[in-house]
């Protein structure tokens, strides 16, 4: 029953969709980091819907902090922010429970907690549950980013387009930090929209790749084996919904190299070392070598569409058909961006604590 995601800082998401509010206690920060509400705001409007491509749902997302910030800065003790959930329709879910919605967790949900759960809108496996963990996010990326440490993130493909791929990692990360719908290529970007429009007049969903990048990670962030960059930016990245397959620099595309292409080539360049090319993703056992730290994270299709598709109603044991109710994204690619950003920011700044000490990242 644990939802506590992190070792020196960590982060407890609580609430549910159709609850009175949720939100996030986040632990191990150190005191006297500034809270910058404007750029929390920022970064919650980055993952709000938009358009005829996100759901007709629209909170406002006015968070508070109840414990932990003071004049505008952390205290070091436990940080609590709570968002409320206003703009429910929790009579969508009510006539369709028991039906399991293909891709969604309402079965094993049921299962796990004996049907103690909050079934609406998914409950606390929701999506809306990444709002709390962007807040958290955002003052992670705060602290990074005074040690020079940018993350950024766009939609390397979606709906059977592929944008442009990242060439200048900073100009790239701060013009990425703007845009609601993040890609490089803007003409990508239409044509994704246009193909994220066409199956929804249809009643249905599309997935897609996100691609980050991380620059300015000191060398040395990480453990051997099981506590390795790779493994807990994976166990974070996994922890959202959606996400079905995460790979580092060349990823699979590997399994078909040569050791003498997909190795790099270390040389100095100024004094500094580098590599000739970046298929590592910027991690050598495990441990950060100084090169951008580059990953991708598959997200599957929005699973709540309002095509007919069978499925069990397992209150009364029998196979039924549905099609879901209430308002739902076409696509959430482009609104899993800044949770991936916010997700990795977190990974990275209790890995740094980790080699530094959570003193360190308030330097």
């Amino acid at each position: 029953m644990k939802n506590t995601f992190g070792n020196n800082i960590s982060v407890t998401l609580f609430g549910e969709s159709h609850g009175e509010a949720i939100g996030a206690v986040i632990d191990g920060l150190p005191a006297g980091v500034e809270i910058n509400e404007a750029f929390i705001s920022h970064q919650l409007d980055l993952r709000k819907p938009t358009g005829k491509i996100s759901t007709p749902r629209r909170e406002k997302d006015e968070y508070k902090f109840l414990s932990g910030v003071f004049n505008g800065k952390t205290t070091g003790t436990p940080v609590c922010v709570v968002i409320p959930n206003e703009n429910t329709q929790s009579k969508d879910y009510s006539a369709s429970y028991g039906k399991a919605r293909p891709g969604h967790a309402d079965f094993t949900a049921f299962s796990k907690y004996n049907g103690c759960e909050d079934y609406r809108g998914g409950g606390h496996f929701s999506g809306r549950i990444t709002a709390p963990l962007v807040v958290a996010g955002a003052v992670c990326i705060g602290l990074l980013k005074k040690k020079n440490i940018l993350i950024g993130t766009h939609i390397k493909r979606c709906a059977s387009v592929d944008d442009a791929p990242f060439s200048e990692y900073i100009n790239d990360i701060e013009s990425l930090s703007e845009k609601s719908f993040a890609v490089l290529d803007d003409e990508k970007g239409a044509a994704m929209i246009s193909n994220i429009e066409a199956a929804a007049a249809v009643g249905d969903s599309v997935g897609g790749i996100l691609e980050t990048a991380v620059v300015g990670l000191p060398v040395g962030v990480g453990e051997p084996w099981f506590d390795s960059l790779e493994s807990m930016l994976s166990h974070g990245l996994f922890s959202i919904p959606a996400i079905k397959g995460v790979e580092f620099g060349a990823g699979f595309s590997c399994a078909d190299m040569t050791g003498s292409v997909m190795n790099d080539s270390f040389f100095y360049e100024n004094g500094a070392v580098v590599t000739k090319t970046n298929n590592n993703g910027g991690i050598n056992g495990g441990i950060t070598n100084g090169m951008p730290v580059v990953f991708s994270c598959a997200v599957k299709p929005t699973p709540s569409i309002s095509k007919e598709q069978n499925t069990i109603d397992f209150i009364n044991k029998e196979n039924t058909v549905i099609s879901v109710k209430g308002r739902h994204d076409p696509c959430i690619v482009h609104r899993v961006r800044v949770v991936v950003d916010s997700i990795t920011a977190i990974s990275l700044c209790d890995m740094l604590s980790q080699k530094f000490g959570t003193d360190w990242l308030g330097e």
